[in-house]
């Protein structure tokens, strides 16, 4: 797996990619892309990096899995290409961001816009195999990421992590306390969406916070 890596990204990471974890994992996922069909599409896989610089992140927004149906994923967390249906934890964020700003649902799934003001949609896991769910975890996907979230928040203050569910939330033990704001809520899947995630007011919440701390607000 070749890195070609936004420089901001590569400078933070470079030790990063020497690492024997990090080999291992680039020869998995090279193999798996001649061998499977694999998603998202391999120059797509560091999307969420090349469209937000380190120095341009405001907010992140951890997801776990890209999406394993044909044509969903392009490497942003929730995020599906123009033309795919909501999948239903991304209609359950813009219902929320409705509900929260008044803000109606946008004609299309593409988050590339959020990306590209500040909001850096990352998966924990960056590959997965068509039609199977979780097929690329513990592969070394979730170390890297963890390296990524730690790095990030100690190099910056002043970023929104939006953690939702369970999963996500372990990652607050990788982010300083008392120099980010940290919002939690349960994940927006209709499992749980109903239980907190409609009503967090997390759009709001991260505008008010971003303009106390000198920057503007996401339009979400």
């Amino acid at each position: 797996m070749d890195v070609k890596l936004e420089p901001s990204w590569k400078e933070l990471l470079s030790d990063t990619f020497e690492s024997e974890y990090f080999h291992n994992l680039a020869s998995f996922v090279k193999d798996e892309y001649q061998k499977e069909k694999v998603f998202p599409p391999g120059k797509l896989i560091f999307n969420a990096f090349w469209k937000c610089p380190v120095d341009q992140v405001r907010v992140v927004i951890l997801g776990q899995d890209p999406y394993h149906g044909d044509g969903q994923a392009h490497g942003l967390s929730f995020s599906v290409v123009p033309g795919v249906r909501f999948p239903p934890s991304l209609l359950n964020i813009f219902k929320e961001i409705k509900r929260d700003l008044g803000i109606d649902l946008p004609p299309n799934g593409d988050l590339t816009r959020w990306a590209n003001e500040g909001v850096f949609l990352l998966n924990a896991t960056l590959t997965v195999r068509a039609h199977e769910a979780g097929s690329h975890q513990k592969q070394g996907w979730e170390e890297f990421t963890d390296e990524v979230i730690k790095r990030l928040a100690k190099s910056r203050e002043g970023i929104v992590f939006m953690l939702w569910g369970a999963y996500a939330q372990k990652k607050e033990a990788l982010i300083p306390s008392g120099k980010h704001l940290i919002l939690k809520a349960p994940h927006p899947s209709p499992l749980s969406a109903h239980r907190g995630f409609l009503g967090c007011n997390h759009f709001s919440l991260a505008n008010d916070y971003l303009r106390s701390q000198g920057m503007s607000e996401i339009r979400w």
